[in-house]
C-alpha cells in the first residue's frame, strides 16, 4: 500500500470513528457501525488503532463478536430494527407516505440482512 493509500484509510477511519462517536450522544445514530467500518480501515493503515476499538469497555465486545463470527447480538438487532421502524413512522408523519417508501425499503432489505445474522 502505497503512502497516499494509507492516509486514506487513515482519514476514513479517523471521521468514522468521529460519527460513531457523535451516536453516544445522539439517540438516534448508531456508534457501533461506524466504529466497525472505522476499525476495517485502521487494520488496513494503523492496526494498533484498531486493537484500541476493539479493546473499548463498552463496545470492544461488538466490534471483537463482528470481527470473529460476523454476528450482532439481539439487543443490537433490535435497537437497529426499531430504530429504522421509527424512521419510517416520522418520515411518514412528516413528509408523507410516497417519501415513506424509502425507509420502508430501507428497512426491508437492510432489516432482513441484519436480522439473519448471527447472534
Amino acid at each position: 500500500m502505497n503512502r497516499a493509500e494509507k492516509y486514506l484509510w487513515i482519514a476514513a477511519g479517523v471521521i468514522l470513528v468521529g460519527i460513531g462517536t457523535l451516536g453516544i450522544f445522539l439517540p438516534l445514530l448508531p456508534t457501533t457501525i461506524f466504529w466497525i467500518l472505522a476499525a476495517g480501515c485502521f487494520s488496513k493503515s494503523h492496526p494498533e488503532w484498531a486493537e484500541r476499538l476493539y479493546q473499548h469497555p463498552k463496545y470492544g465486545r461488538h466490534l471483537r463478536e463482528w470481527r470473529d463470527r460476523r454476528a450482532i447480538s439481539r439487543k443490537g438487532k433490535i435497537a437497529a430494527l426499531g430504530t429504522m421502524a421509527l424512521s419510517v413512522a416520522i418520515v411518514w408523519a412528516t413528509a408523507g407516505e410516497m417519501w415513506a417508501l424509502i425507509p420502508l425499503a430501507v428497512l426491508a432489505t437492510v432489516g432482513t440482512w441484519i436480522w439473519t445474522r448471527a447472534e
